[in-house]
């Protein structure tokens, strides 16, 4: 499995401009023959045994719950601590950060989850496009008619909120991956197709490839807290219902500590690319737009906010969130990034602190 390596131009993702008219000027897609499903059946029963770990069922139930873990590998870290302190805040449960007994009850209150899964991989989701080479310079991906995935491995990886390495864990090295195969992933459901709305920018179609629902609980305000290294969503009545693990600033780009608002959401947005706007970058480097997808610096969203050059968005490198500088941006993975997207509005408070 490859290995992907964060470089300057894939954490950077801010100072710079996604296409404030990209939700209207980009032709809707929709997955609807078969040879296009999107939709992971289930497999036979695999007769080889797999045991669960607490752990990794946790990070599971807790990511369907709106209390993302990042990335879900079956590991203790800093994000699936933030995760449960989050569900315990929002649970009134003693904030311990630790999968104790009460959290373990009240997660597993109601819901006969499994961990994992085991699927057949359709043939609309393995059929790509890919892009192997993915190039790491900007005047380079500004020549692909997308910034896609570089293999089937990794979309998996994505739609299943993991790691390419997490999904040979689950199943093994010899594993063959592709269109028609059973294949082992944490358990995120398919979207409820039913739910989807009006389409723009084939932004139905990145929902179903992230196992996102379309229809979220809605913010009355986020809080991005640099301290717990998190982006908390509020509802009216000011309850914590959903929390995001985040990278936010750097010594040389720190977060833009103050109260702000959201003034829109560009959903698989273009990036215009500005090396001047970067001090990692040589000034010589000339300006680029890039094309939209997954392997964005910006992910699958930007959400504005009313300071120039900053936004909350997602990334090319979900593995990083919370272990890498940003340039002064809020970044979330991807799926992240797009439940956000379909729980803020216009106007909606967006308060950074530290």
């Amino acid at each position: 499995m490859p290995m992907y390596i964060a470089g300057a131009l894939l954490l950077a993702g801010c100072n710079a401009s996604p296409d404030k008219n990209a939700d209207e000027t980009r032709p809707a897609t929709a997955a609807t023959s078969d040879g296009d499903s999107l939709i992971f059946a289930d497999a036979e029963p695999d007769a080889r045994p797999f045991t669960e770990t607490p752990i990794l069922r946790a990070q599971v139930i807790l990511d369907h719950l709106g209390f993302s873990p990042g990335v879900i590998d079956g590991k203790e870290g800093a994000s699936y601590a933030a995760a449960l302190r989050g569900f315990q805040q929002a649970n009134d449960l003693a904030d311990t950060g630790k999968l104790d007994t009460a959290t373990e009850q009240a997660l597993q209150r109601g819901r006969q989850l499994p961990a994992t899964r085991v699927v057949i991989i359709p043939a609309g989701f393995a059929k790509g496009p890919f892009v192997p080479a993915f190039p790491k310079d900007a005047a380079e991906q500004a020549k692909l008619p997308a910034l896609g995935y570089r293999n089937l491995t990794e979309a998996l990886a994505e739609r299943f909120h993991t790691t390419p390495e997490t999904l040979v864990a689950l199943n093994s090295a010899s594993t063959l991956v592709g269109a028609g195969r059973p294949f082992r992933v944490p358990n995120i459901a398919d979207i409820d197709r039913s739910t989807l709305g009006k389409d723009s920018r084939g932004w139905n179609g990145t929902l179903e490839r992230l196992g996102v629902a379309p229809n979220q609980p809605a913010a009355a305000k986020v809080v991005v807290d640099k301290s717990e290294g998190v982006l908390k969503v509020f509802d009216a009545s000011d309850k914590l219902i959903a929390q995001f693990p985040a990278t936010m600033g750097s010594s040389r780009d720190p977060l833009p500590i103050g109260t702000w608002k959201i003034l829109g959401v560009s959903r698989n947005p273009d990036f215009h690319y500005n090396p001047k706007l970067f001090w990692d970058v040589s000034d010589s480097k000339e300006t680029a737009l890039l094309q939209p997808g997954p392997n964005s610096p910006v992910g699958v969203a930007w959400i504005d906010i009313n300071k120039p050059h900053y936004g909350i968005h997602g990334t090319s490198e979900p593995h990083t969130i919370g272990r890498a500088e940003s340039h002064g941006c809020v970044r979330l993975t991807n799926w992240d990034a797009a439940r956000l997207a379909q729980m803020v509005k216009p106007g909606t408070p967006a308060i950074f602190q530290n």
